[in-house]
């Protein structure tokens, strides 16, 4: 072999290696394009789930302490059992010093 044909397959291979790796930026570009596109589209489609459905508006709750129970409040079944009696819709334990607050619809 003669050093100019040697240096002819040097060439000739790095030129094949050059085109290879240039396709190669060029296919991971279109792939990062690609991976761009599928991650906006993630997005968009997470925060339109993250909304939900639409519901109807909620009125809103009204607290009031309750005037019948006594003693320390344990047990929201029992504030809720004592507030219906007192002609609210529900109750429960609140706060530090554990008393009865009665619900209602405002």
């Amino acid at each position: 072999m003669t050093p100019t044909s040697t240096t002819s397959r040097l060439n000739l291979i790095l030129k094949l290696h050059l085109i290879f790796l240039l396709s190669k930026a060029i296919s991971l570009s279109k792939m990062g394009n690609l991976m761009r596109l599928f991650a906006t589209f993630f997005l968009v489609a997470m925060l339109l789930l993250a909304t939900g459905p639409m519901t109807s508006v909620e009125a809103r709750l009204c607290e009031s302490q309750s005037h019948h129970f006594k003693g320390k409040c344990f047990s929201d079944t029992n504030c809720g059992s004592v507030c219906k009696s007192e002609g609210f819709t529900g109750g429960k334990c609140r706060g530090l010093r554990q008393r009865c607050f009665c619900t209602r619809n405002c």
